[in-house]
């Protein structure tokens, strides 16, 4: 058995490479700070704390694909409602696919955009609205990109929630002071 097949075998057994501390991989070193780590936002991950990373460009790309995707859907229903004029279907018909789409989008806008500043209620409608968001796709897609021009969609409610766990953490650790087992334990009164 060669020197390398051993060292292979030891980190299936220990999960560690010879030489290696404990905890150097993963980012996870003794000397490391600890507390929260912040919630990664779709498309952007952790990037979002520090703007680092192609922050600008990620936001910049997303921008212009959401605006993209919502241009392309646009002409997409365009075709659609084209398609009922050619079919003769009926004027009745095609004020209510208009209307129907138009109402969706408006609420998958709201719903959407809401969804960026708050998370929602375990029991909340959010799940019986996924087909009507589904329907009002452009909305989405919309409201998307417009918060996208100002931040990360999202990025308010996740750096509240991060820095609120900071300085609770914060809180914790500077409370502490010295070995809890070397206190005495307090008399009952």
């Amino acid at each position: 058995m060669s020197d390398e097949q051993r060292d292979d075998r030891q980190v299936e057994r220990h999960g560690e490479r010879p030489g290696e501390r404990p905890g150097d991989r993963h980012g996870e070193r003794p000397g490391a700070p600890t507390g929260p780590r912040p919630e990664p936002i779709r498309f952007y991950g952790t990037t979002w704390v520090d703007h680092d990373g192609g922050y600008h460009l990620r936001r910049v790309g997303l921008a212009i694909g959401s605006l993209l995707g919502a241009t392309a859907s646009a002409y997409l229903l365009r075709f659609a409602y084209e398609g009922l004029e050619i079919g003769n279907v009926g004027t009745f018909l095609n004020i209510s696919v208009v209307v129907l789409f138009a109402v969706c989008s408006a609420i998958a806008f709201v719903k959407t955009w809401e969804s960026f500043g708050r998370r929602p209620a375990p029991s909340s409608d959010e799940a019986s609205l996924k087909g009507l968001k589904a329907i009002g796709f452009i909305g989405s897609l919309i409201a998307y990109f417009l918060r996208t021009l100002g931040e990360a969609p999202g990025e308010k409610l996740h750096r509240a929630e991060y820095e609120a766990a900071l300085a609770a953490h914060d809180r914790r650790r500077s409370t502490r002071s010295g070995n809890p087992a070397a206190r005495r334990p307090q008399r009952k009164k």
